[in-house]
């Protein structure tokens, strides 16, 4: 089994032509090519001025710490030479990878589970099959390092194993870090801090936050809590893809990743930015639904189109439009939703 991935297998890949429609990433764009176009040649200015800041501040500090300098860069978008030494530093997996060197060899040298191996190897082909990178006829092809990656976090974190969601998130990191070991110590990061109890068996956390959006909502955007309180359990059907994927094939690649940027250095609370500011945009839109079919069709069109494809002034919304909000709040509200749903769930009134 190849366990360290070669140092260019994910290197960005440029489109030739307009005929092969392929972005940075190795994504098929077939259906917003020309937009995404556009898009990126006015957003290039953009990221050039934030590379040539980010390289002078690493200068300075090469060690990345948390102060209101950095937050802000982070806000304003990381440039892709610099993400992986930016989310490791941010995330905490750095310092995880440095105080377990050979770990994660350890766990792909290891005896596999024959059940985790065959459900990982199930739903290799269903990733990405619209990037060039993952395709089996690539040379190489990444899904090899996708393999080893998801294998080796079933092993390390037992109580998870692997579930739908961990692929597409395990593909963008390595896309991203070009390095399987990082990759795995970021999926280390996400799943077992930043969003616990998100893929665990009972998913516990992910349906929380889903109920927590709704509260959060109604204080927001008090017209929209009305309207979803006449469907049970609506926030199920329309939001759990843009949480358990973390807004993976919901949103654009250019602004998932500003997102993430954000999620690895201030947390959870930056998924609930996004949605709130989704829907706050979009009041009148979702207002317009005069049936769940509407509702949930709705909740599709949102993610689409110009205001989530401009990824830099989609992030300066998410820190205005919803207002604040902080982890306290956040806390509180889940602490409140989670003994709902067990009270639910346990019969109780």
């Amino acid at each position: 089994m190849e366990r360290q991935m070669r140092g260019n297998a994910a290197q960005p890949v440029a489109a030739s032509n307009d005929s092969d429609r392929i972005d940075p990433y190795g994504f098929e764009r077939r259906q917003d090519f020309e937009s995404y176009k556009e898009m990126m040649n006015e957003y290039v200015a953009v990221l050039n001025r934030r590379s040539m800041r980010w390289s002078k501040l690493l200068q300075e500090k090469p060690q990345v710490e948390k102060n209101l300098t950095v937050k802000r860069y982070v806000r304003k978008g990381v440039p892709n030479e610099h993400r992986a030494r930016i989310w490791m530093a941010a995330s905490g997996a750095q310092e995880q990878l440095e105080r377990k060197p050979g770990y994660y060899q350890s766990l792909l040298a290891m005896e596999h589970d024959g059940k985790l191996k065959e459900t990982i190897h199930t739903d290799m082909h269903r990733t990405f099959p619209d990037n060039i990178l993952f395709q089996n006829r690539a040379e190489p092809s990444l899904q090899q390092c996708l393999y080893n990656v998801l294998l080796a976090y079933g092993h390390h974190n037992q109580t998870v194993g692997y579930c739908q969601g961990m692929n597409f998130i395990a593909g963008y990191l390595i896309i991203i870090t070009k390095d399987e070991e990082k990759a795995f110590w970021l999926m280390d990061a996400l799943l077992d801090r930043i969003l616990p109890d998100y893929y665990s068996p009972a998913m516990m956390g992910l349906k929380t936050d889903q109920e927590v959006l709704g509260e959060l909502v109604k204080t927001k955007a008090p017209a929209v809590g009305q309207l979803m309180a006449q469907y049970p359990s609506i926030w199920t059907l329309v939001v759990s893809r843009w949480f358990i994927c973390l807004y993976i094939d919901i949103l654009p690649i250019e602004t998932v990743l500003r997102v993430w940027d954000c999620l690895f250095y201030e947390g959870s609370k930056v998924l609930f930015r996004v949605a709130l500011t989704l829907i706050i945009h979009h009041q009148t839109e979702i207002l317009r639904a005069r049936s769940l079919p509407d509702v949930c069709e709705c909740f599709k069109q949102i993610t689409c189109g110009a205001f989530t494809l401009d990824c830099h002034t989609f992030m300066q919304k998410i820190f205005t439009e919803p207002g604040s909000l902080s982890m306290t709040t956040i806390d509180k509200l889940r602490e409140k939703c989670r003994q709902q749903i067990l009270n639910e769930e346990s019969g109780q009134p």
